[in-house]
C-alpha cells in the first residue's frame, strides 16, 4: 500500500496522468480519485500514456484540454511534453526553467515579447465578449464556477462569417479639418504646392533644318506636390502620422500564417503588424485576413481609433501558424473586403505577405508544371476588368527564401502594387513602414495623361512608361498614360518618339504638350493642368550637341530593366552564364553614358545594382533562393518608378533609394526607433552571409 501511495503522490507531483474507471463519477470525486485501488501504476502506463496522449491533449498547468484550432498557442518543449503557450510562458517569466511534468531543464525556453501586449483583462478576450482565434472571431461566456473546481470554464461559439462584408465601419464622421489645413498652408506655403508639376525635356534643343529624325525623343516629368507628413507644427520626430491632413487609407493585410511561420516569422510579423495599427489614424480603416490551408476574416473593416487599435492588437496577437498556404483563398477574401464596403475611403491598398508556395491552386491549374497560371489565383476585382486598374493594387511581400517569387510577383503586376523581397527575417516591420509610408501620403489619384502632336507635321511613336498602361492613337496625333495615384514627392519619367520632318525656314518648330486630370483625394476636386508647349530650335546648321542628362538617366533605367528582364529569362531557362553576361554587357553599355561620366546617381545605382544581380547568380541554388526574388523585386521598382524593399535594403547603404520619398524614409526612421530596444529584432537586422 506504501508504495502505491508514493507512486500516486509522485504522479500528482509532476502532474502525470493516470487511469481513471469508467465507474468513477462526479458525484464523489474525491473517493474515485483518492482510492488507490482505482488507480493503474504500471511503469509503462505512466510514461507512454501520459508522454503519447494525455500531455499532449491536457495543458499540465491549467489542466485544461489542449486542442489545435481553440485559440490558444500550444508550446511543445524539447523534452516533447505541450502546454498552452501563455500558461508556461508565465510560469518562465517567474524564473522556473524546468518542464513541470518530467522536471528537465530547458536550453530555449518560451517568452513573450515586449510589443503587442494586450489589453488588461483576461488573454484574447476583449471587452465585448469577442475572441479572436486563428483567424475566427468568436463569442466567449463564461460559465458559472463548478462546485469543487478551482477554474472556470470557458464555452466557445464560433460565429461564422456573414455572407457579404458590408459591415465596415461608418465614415460619416469624417470631416476636413479646415482650421487644421488652413494652418498647415499658412506654414508650409501649400497653395504654390497641391499641383502636379509636368516637364518636358527634348534629348538635344537643336535639330538642323536639312535633317529628319523619326526617332526623336522627349521626356515627360511628372513631380507629385510635396508631403506634409513629419512637417506639422508640432515638429517631433516620432509625432503621430495622423496629426497632419491627408486622405484617409482602407487597408486589407492578408497574412500568411501557414505552418511555416511558425516561431521567429511570426513573432516578427505581429510586430510589423503593430507598427502599421499604430501609425494608422483614427480615420484610416483595416481589416486583417489571415491565410493557411483556408482564410478567415479576423475581424471588419474598421476605424484605428484606440479601440479599434485595441481590437486589432489583440487580434492579430491570437494569431496561431499551422496549416498550407492557400494564397488564391487569402487574396478572394481580401478583395471581397474591398469590394463589398458600404463606404470607402479615398485611398484604398491590400498588402499580401507569404513565405511559401501556394499548395492548392497551383498543382491545379490546368498549365504546364513550369509556367502555372497564376491568374487563377487573382479575383476578377483584381485583374477581369481594366476599370478596376489600380483600384485595389496589392502590394506583396516575399518573405525569406522558400516564397514564390513569380507569383508574388505576377500578382503585383497585375493590380498595379509593388513586389518587395525581404531576405533578412528581422526587416519585414521596415518593409511595411516603407510602404505605408507611401500610401499614407498618397496626394494624387488617378493620373490620366494625354499628350498631343501640335504641329500637324509631327507625329508621335512609341511610348517607354514601363508597366504604366498607355496606347497612341492611329493617326500618331494623340496618346495616353494612366498612371493613376501618386505618393507625395513622387516623380514619373516616360519617354516619347516623335518623327521630326525636315523644315525649310529657319524657325523654331513646336512638338507636343502634355495634359494632366487627376483627382485631388483630399479635397475630392477633380483637377486638370496642361504644360507648356515644347520647342527645339531649327538653325540652318548647328553644332554638336549634348544629349539632355534628363533623357539619358531614363534612357539607362530603361535599358538596365530590359536586361534584368532578358538575363532572368535566361536564369530560368538554366543557362545562368548567359544571364550573367547579358548583365555584365549592360553595366559595360551604362559606363559610357552621358549621364555616367556625369557621375549620376540613378546611374551609379543601376550599376550596383546590376552587380549584385550578377552576384546573386553565383549558382543555381543561389539563383533559386534569392537571385530570382531580388530580380523581380527591382523589375517592380523601375517598372513601377516605386521604392521596393530586396536585399538587406535595411542597411543604410542600400541600392534600392532611389525611389524613396520623404514620407518613406521618415516611417523607415520610425520604425527603426522603434527596434532599438529590442535585442532580438537588433540581431535579426544584422545581414546573413549568402
Amino acid at each position: 500500500m506504501s508504495s502505491k501511495w508514493r507512486k500516486l503522490k509522485l504522479a500528482l507531483g509532476f502532474n502525470l496522468c493516470v487511469y481513471v474507471p469508467p465507474g468513477a463519477t462526479h458525484d464523489s470525486p474525491e473517493k474515485s480519485l483518492l482510492s488507490p485501488t482505482n488507480w493503474s501504476f504500471g511503469s509503462a502506463r505512466l510514461s507512454k500514456s501520459f508522454s503519447t496522449s494525455s500531455s499532449k491533449k491536457t495543458c499540465s498547468i491549467c489542466l485544461a484540454t489542449m486542442k489545435r484550432g481553440d485559440g490558444n498557442a500550444i508550446f511543445t518543449a524539447e523534452c516533447s511534453h505541450s502546454f498552452h503557450f501563455h500558461c508556461i510562458a508565465s510560469n518562465v517569466k517567474h524564473g522556473n526553467q524546468i518542464c513541470p511534468v518530467c522536471r528537465a531543464k530547458w536550453k530555449e525556453i518560451p517568452c513573450q515579447g515586449p510589443t503587442l501586449e494586450l489589453p488588461s483583462g483576461r488573454s484574447r478576450v476583449d471587452s465585448a465578449g469577442w475572441l479572436h482565434n486563428n483567424g475566427m472571431m468568436t463569442v466567449v461566456r463564461r460559465l458559472p464556477r463548478r462546485p469543487n473546481s478551482n477554474r472556470h470554464v470557458t464555452q466557445i461559439l464560433q460565429s461564422p462569417e456573414p455572407v457579404v462584408f458590408d459591415d465596415d465601419e461608418s465614415l460619416d464622421h469624417i470631416t476636413a479639418n479646415a482650421e487644421e489645413i488652413s494652418t498647415v498652408k499658412s506654414h508650409a506655403n501649400m497653395e504654390s504646392c497641391t499641383t502636379i508639376n509636368v516637364e518636358t525635356y527634348p534629348e538635344v534643343s537643336t535639330v538642323p533644318q536639312n535633317n529628319a529624325s523619326n526617332n526623336f525623343t522627349v521626356l515627360i516629368h511628372l513631380k507629385a506636390p510635396v508631403s506634409f507628413i513629419g512637417h506639422s507644427i508640432n515638429q517631433s520626430n516620432l509625432s503621430p502620422i495622423s496629426q497632419t491632413p491627408r486622405a484617409p487609407v482602407d487597408l486589407v493585410t492578408i497574412l500568411d500564417i501557414s505552418g511555416s511561420m511558425a516561431g521567429t516569422k511570426l513573432a516578427l510579423l505581429k510586430r510589423a503588424m503593430g507598427f502599421v495599427i499604430q501609425n494608422l489614424g483614427p480615420n484610416d480603416r483595416l481589416t486583417v485576413i489571415a491565410f493557411s490551408s483556408t482564410a478567415r476574416r479576423l475581424f471588419p473593416l474598421c476605424r484605428m481609433s484606440e479601440t479599434g487599435r485595441k481590437q486589432a492588437l489583440q487580434a492579430v496577437n491570437s494569431l496561431v501558424a499551422n496549416g498550407g498556404t492557400n494564397i488564391a483563398e487569402g487574396l478572394r477574401k481580401g478583395a471581397k473586403a474591398m469590394e463589398d464596403r458600404r463606404e470607402k475611403n479615398p485611398v484604398a491598398s491590400i498588402i499580401l505577405l507569404s513565405d511559401g508556395q501556394d499548395t492548392y491552386t497551383i498543382n491545379g491549374s490546368g498549365g504546364s508544371q513550369s509556367e502555372p497560371n497564376y491568374q487563377l489565383l487573382l479575383p476578377t476585382s483584381i485583374h477581369g476588368k481594366e476599370s478596376h486598374a489600380f483600384k485595389i493594387p496589392v502590394h506583396a511581400f516575399g518573405f525569406g527564401t522558400d516564397h514564390d517569387a513569380s507569383l508574388m510577383h505576377s500578382i503585383s503586376e497585375t493590380s498595379g502594387g509593388t513586389f518587395s523581397f525581404i531576405e533578412t527575417e528581422g526587416a519585414i516591420q521596415d518593409a511595411f513602414a516603407q510602404c505605408i509610408g507611401g500610401l499614407l501620403s498618397v496626394v494624387v489619384k488617378e493620373l490620366h495623361l494625354t499628350i498631343d502632336s501640335v504641329d500637324s507635321r509631327i507625329s508621335l511613336g512609341s511610348l517607354k512608361t514601363g508597366s504604366y498602361p498607355n496606347h497612341v492613337m492611329p493617326n500618331g496625333k494623340t496618346a495616353f498614360v494612366e498612371v493613376g495615384d501618386l505618393y507625395a514627392d513622387e516623380e514619373r519619367d516616360f519617354l516619347v518618339s516623335v518623327n521630326v520632318p525636315k523644315e525649310i525656314l529657319n524657325r523654331e518648330t513646336s512638338i507636343l504638350k502634355v495634359r494632366s486630370n487627376y483627382i485631388n483625394p483630399l479635397t475630392k476636386q477633380t483637377v486638370t493642368l496642361e504644360s507648356d508647349i515644347l520647342e527645339i530650335r531649327r538653325p540652318e546648321i548647328a553644332g554638336q550637341e549634348i544629349v539632355s542628362i534628363e533623357v539619358d538617366r531614363q534612357r539607362n533605367r530603361l535599358q538596365a530593366a530590359e536586361s534584368m528582364a532578358e538575363a532572368r529569362a535566361a536564369a530560368e531557362q538554366g543557362d545562368l552564364a548567359g544571364a550573367i553576361s547579358i548583365l555584365e554587357s549592360c553595366r559595360n553599355m551604362l559606363s559610357q553614358t552621358v549621364s555616367a561620366k556625369a557621375q549620376d546617381h540613378l546611374c551609379i545605382a543601376l550599376d550596383a545594382e546590376l552587380n549584385e544581380m550578377q552576384e546573386r547568380m553565383a549558382s543555381r541554388h543561389v539563383y533559386e533562393a534569392s537571385g530570382r526574388a531580388y530580380i523581380l523585386s527591382g523589375l517592380s521598382s523601375h517598372s513601377w518608378q516605386r521604392a521596393t524593399s530586396r536585399g538587406d535594403s535595411i542597411d543604410s547603404s542600400s541600392l534600392v533609394q532611389s525611389y524613396q520619398t520623404r514620407s518613406m524614409t521618415e516611417m523607415l526612421s520610425r520604425s527603426q526607433a522603434t527596434l532599438l530596444g529590442s535585442p532580438l529584432a537588433y540581431r535579426l537586422l544584422q545581414p546573413k552571409p549568402r
